[in-house]
């Protein structure tokens, strides 16, 4: 028969194994809670964005056109959160209500990086492609709408290619290409079209 002393102590260290795994369990649903909300609080301003008035390219579906607006955004100086603002502004346009060319309001643009002086890498979440109307004219304003704007916006930009959840996609509702490079100047053109 084991002693009562050794008894209480296993007793007592096996009490202490589960108040540690529930505090520990309790601390990783914490951090979860706290790393949920800043992913959805809004973007704080740096200190070197300052509201600015920008030029944006927003789609229109009843008359398949593209037309431009003018909005008042914060624009930081780094060139790639500039476009990652600018084109924020571009889908905001379309996950509100109404929209003159509606997107799911769970697209995002998540992250914009800037691949040597030229080359834009546009990240969207799942939504923005999973959710977004299948044609050709419906994707082509899309993708046509926020490339003209970060041209606009954000110069010595020569190529921008969308990646989908960090990944790069064939199409992205089943007609506009993801997979490749977009080139600016044949943006341009196919722009001029829906003007």
């Amino acid at each position: 028969m084991i002693p009562r002393h050794l008894q209480i102590t296993i007793a007592l260290l096996l009490l202490a194994v589960l108040l540690t795994g529930i505090i520990l369990i309790k601390l990783e649903q914490h951090e979860k809670a706290k790393t949920q909300a800043a992913e959805l609080a809004p973007v704080a301003l740096t200190a070197e964005s300052k509201p600015e008035h920008i030029r944006i390219l927003v789609a229109y579906d009843d008359d398949q056109a593209l037309r431009w607006r003018d909005t008042d955004s914060p624009m930081p100086q780094d060139r790639a959160l500039r476009a990652e603002e600018v084109l924020r502004a571009v889908l905001a346009q379309y996950t509100q209500l109404p929209s003159p060319h509606p997107l799911s309001r769970a697209a995002e643009i998540k992250e914009v990086f800037l691949v040597g002086d030229n080359t834009l890498l546009v990240n969207t979440n799942a939504a923005f492609a999973d959710n977004h109307p299948s044609g050709i004219t419906p994707e082509e304003l899309t993708i046509t709408s926020l490339i003209e704007t970060v041209s606009a916006n954000v110069p010595g930009i020569e190529r921008v290619k969308f990646l989908v959840e960090g990944k790069e996609r064939e199409t992205l509702a089943g007609h506009m290409d993801l997979a490749s490079f977009y080139d600016i100047k044949m943006v341009h053109d196919m722009a001029r079209e829906f003007e």
